[in-house]
C-alpha cells in the first residue's frame, strides 16, 4: 500500500497473514451507505452514487473524515439534502446506515457518526 495512507490491521492469524484496510475504504464505505438514504442529494463536492461510474468510487471520500482510534471509529460526513425532507430524519438514517456498513463490513467499532449539511439541493422541474 502505499505510504501515505493510514491503514489498519482487522485481523492477524499466526501463520497465515493479516488483513489491513485504508482509512479512505472506510471513508468510501460511509460514502456509499450515505447516498443510499433517500432525502440524500450527495457528500459533499457533489457526488453521487450515479456519478461514481464517471468520477471513480474514492470521489465518495470527498465530504467525509473518518478517524481511528484503535478499533473505535469516528466519521464526520458532510451532505447535501434533497430539499423538502427532515434534515434530523435523514441524518438518523443515514447515521444508522453508516455504522451498520463499516461494522458489517470492517469489523471494527463505529462510535460516533457527525452529520453536517452544507447544501439543500432543489430537483430541477
Amino acid at each position: 500500500m502505499p505510504e501515505n495512507r493510514s491503514t489498519y490491521t482487522l485481523k492477524e492469524d499466526g501463520g497465515v497473514g493479516c488483513v489491513r484496510v485504508a482509512d479512505e475504504v472506510i471513508a468510501v464505505i460511509a460514502g456509499l451507505a450515505a447516498t443510499e438514504v433517500k432525502g440524500v442529494a450527495s457528500v459533499d463536492g457533489g457526488i453521487t452514487n450515479s456519478m461514481v461510474a464517471r468520477k471513480g468510487i474514492k470521489a465518495l471520500s470527498k465530504g467525509v473524515k473518518v478517524s481511528i482510534d484503535g478499533s473505535q471509529v469516528v466519521v464526520d460526513l458532510t451532505l447535501n439534502l434533497d430539499y423538502g425532507y427532515s434534515i434530523p430524519e435523514i441524518g438518523a438514517e443515514v447515521q444508522k446506515k453508516v455504522k451498520t456498513a463499516i461494522e458489517n463490513m470492517t469489523g471494527m467499532q463505529v462510535s460516533d457518526v457527525n452529520i453536517n449539511v452544507s447544501d439543500v439541493a432543489f430537483k430541477e422541474n
